[in-house]
């Protein structure tokens, strides 16, 4: 039985997260991974995959548009698999580079299926059935989460598709219908809107992406709409049914959607299970989250949890800084800023894509802060209109009095890219973190980023 300072559970992004930082304090750690390789969900059938199939839908896009390529008769129709095989080519660098990682840092990968056995100790089975026990000052759980499957909708059926299954597609189809419309139920109804094929999107809620500000809620939903997707709100799956040529899915309204194909994509489930946290007095909530505290630790001092699994923002920047965090709270190494893993930017890949940080106008309203908000339209930007990315804007939220900047909300060309420049802006102290910093700074000309000093004049100019 080896002994560690920190095992950590899987190795997606947090668990990436933590054992590199415990590695870089000085601590001997080891990660538990049942896969054949390192990355985790991320980088293997989530956002890797999906990230890099949406950039080649977006180039495809753009080529079958260019009035050059119409008049050499190209443009054709592709298929999804083709299309995929660019993202297996990410996918094979990704883990070459994530093995290296952890090779070069000295952190042993243990292969197997990990099962926690009291506070301080780690059973790990390998694919033949040998098991190991290591002890472990701490233990990092970063077993991620897998898409939430009802027991009555038959997902071996080759038409119905999961938020994993999705990209095992042989056969590209010519119509589908999205059940969930959160942030991957978005993203999917964009990429393949954008590949010509008819798409249903529906939504249990009233709106789209509450939590977004309603401006950028709108404008999504318009988008979408004006790209040919059909959005139902308030709607509820009653049954699946799969047939040989279609899917039928029937709604508790009365409506029946037939499509070739169905990506379930309606919540998420943390992969806790087979654990053995209930033995320990850890006990998930119904959907296999793991509650913990500021310093990510569990109702167990000495296990901690990160990522996915302890619930939202559920997304794998987030989860690789917790894990760092985490590390950071065992009192190893530097300290970390208490935001790190919790202020994070909110990404986004529709088409066009969507980033904010901070708070919306609808919750600033309620909380009856004083603000104001500058806007800059894409369409009015040189670099947009060079590229041909025109759709979309820029929305600064900022206070009447102190002008410091309480949101940021993008929508449109490289969303995900420019929100870390307010980002950095709102991280400052006081009085750097205005709006002011926007225009007493120069930005190259043209950018997409030059948004911020056309915002931020257009807000300075509504004060009076």
């Amino acid at each position: 039985m080896s002994e560690l300072d920190v095992l950590v559970i899987g190795s997606g992004p947090g668990g990436e997260g933590a054992a590199m930082q415990a590695a870089k304090s000085g601590l001997s750690v080891a990660v538990a991974e049942r896969h054949s390789e390192v990355g985790g969900g991320c980088t293997h059938w989530g956002t890797i995959p999906s990230k890099a199939l949406r950039q080649a839908i977006f180039q495809w896009a753009g080529m079958r548009a260019n009035p050059l390529t119409k008049a050499l008769g190209g443009g054709g129709v592709v298929s999804i698999p083709a299309l995929l095989q660019a993202a297996d080519g990410v996918i094979r660098k990704q883990v070459s580079m994530r093995s290296d990682f952890y090779e070069r840092n000295h952190v042993q990968v243990l292969r197997g299926t990990a099962r926690i056995l009291d506070a301080h100790s780690v059973e790990v089975t390998d694919q033949h059935g040998g098991r190991e026990r290591h002890a472990a000052g701490h233990i990092v759980i970063a077993t991620g989460s897998r898409p939430y499957r009802p027991a009555d909708v038959d997902f071996s059926h080759p038409r119905i598709r999961d938020c994993d299954t999705i990209l095992e597609m042989e056969q590209t189809p010519q119509s589908l219908t999205i059940y969930g419309a959160g942030v991957i139920g978005c993203e999917y109804a964009s990429m393949f809107r954008n590949l010509g094929i008819k798409v249903n999107l529906v939504n249990t809620r009233d709106r789209l992406l509450s939590f977004l500000d309603d401006e950028i809620v709108d404008a999504l939903a318009y988008h979408l709409r004006d790209q040919g997707c059909l959005v139902r709100h308030n709607e509820e799956a009653e049954r699946v049914e799969a047939r040989d040529d279609c899917v039928v899915l029937h709604l508790k309204s009365g409506k029946k959607l037939m499509t070739d194909a169905l990506l379930w994509a309606n919540g998420r489930t943390g992969n806790s299970d087979g654990l053995g946290l209930e033995a320990l007095g850890i006990v998930p909530d119904g959907r296999g989250q793991i509650a913990v505290d500021d310093g990510f630790r569990t109702s167990v001092p000495s296990i901690l949890a990160v990522g996915d699994i302890t619930g939202p923002p559920a997304l794998a920047s987030a989860a690789y800084d917790q894990g760092r965090a985490a590390i950071c709270g065992l009192g190893a190494g530097e300290a970390c800023d208490r935001r790190l893993g919790r202020d994070v930017p909110t990404g986004i890949y529709t088409t066009p894509e969507i980033s904010s940080i901070g708070r919306t106008e609808r919750e600033l309203t309620e909380a009856k802060v004083p603000y104001e908000v500058g806007h800059s339209l894409f369409r009015s930007l040189a670099r947009a209109q060079i590229v041909g990315q025109t759709v979309g804007m820029l929305k600064i939220l900022f206070h009447r009095e102190t002008l410091a900047i309480l949101g940021i909300h993008c929508f449109g060309y490289q969303a995900t890219e420019i929100i870390h420049i307010g980002q950095a802006v709102m991280a400052q102290p006081a009085p750097n973190n205005t709006i002011r910093w926007f225009v007493s700074n120069t930005f190259n000309y043209p950018t997409m980023a030059e948004a911020y000093r056309v915002a931020a004049l257009n807000g300075l100019n509504r004060l009076f």
